[in-house]
């Protein structure tokens, strides 16, 4: 962790505590306390009003809050913009997802963009061809596997139309050929495979750790794609 993301570490444990000794800080961020000493010297000067009670620790003193994150209105264009991308690069989970996230964006804007960006939002269309229309909502779902190494158990149905039952290690999602593909280490194959997101019939994340623990590198694997599109 470096210096800065650890200094709003401390900022963010100081305001959900009353007092926060020390050690706590230490412990927590695996510095010394010599360090937790600069660092917390380093939040004073930059204007953070923190102050020290024996014996109990540190504090923020009352009335001080952390501002909320705000956007540029450029900056909430650009969300806008992709919002009408999404539909055409990624399932119904993940535009739910996005959906929400933009909507946490418009709440902390104020009044006079929120309506700027209104005004833009029948300004801007995209027309998507059919064949990227998703109507599964399996990739948020698969991201949760990925990140935690979870076996998944899937019903799939290949381009001959035969439906089979897989249990795969996934490892990451690529999109290529216009669609979003899965791969996994496949337990049936003992090999790794691709499955196309949009061919899955079902899925279930069965929380077993993965099996096999030196998978090959996605860039490597982006490698070996039957095209370069």
């Amino acid at each position: 962790m470096n210096r800065i993301d650890r200094l709003f570490g401390i900022l963010v444990l100081l305001q959900s505590k009353k007092f926060v000794p020390a050690e706590k800080i230490s412990e927590k961020f695996k510095i010394s306390i010599r360090t937790v000493y600069r660092d917390v010297k380093a939040l004073c000067e930059s204007g953070i009003p923190i102050s020290f009670e024996q014996y109990r620790g540190y504090f923020i003193v009352q009335g001080y809050f952390l501002p909320p994150v705000s956007f540029t209105m450029e900056e909430a264009s650009a969300f806008l913009l992709m919002e009408k991308m999404v539909p055409g690069f990624a399932d119904k989970s993940i535009q739910k997802n996005y959906a929400s996230a933009l909507n946490k964006v418009k709440a902390v804007m104020r009044s006079q963009e929120k309506d700027q960006l209104e005004s833009l939002t029948d300004k801007i269309k995209m027309q998507v061809p059919d064949r990227l229309h998703y109507e599964v909502e399996y990739m948020t779902a698969l991201q949760s596997a990925i990140s935690g190494k979870c076996v998944v158990e899937i019903q799939y149905t290949n381009n001959k139309e035969e439906v089979s039952i897989r249990r795969l290690e996934p490892l990451g999602l690529i999109f290529y050929a216009f669609s979003w593909h899965l791969i996994g280490w496949c337990h049936l194959r003992k090999d790794y495979r691709d499955f196309k997101i949009s061919n899955i019939r079902s899925l279930r994340n069965t929380s077993s750790p993965f099996t096999k623990d030196d998978h090959i590198d996605m860039d490597e694997y982006m490698k070996m794609l039957p095209v370069k599109w």
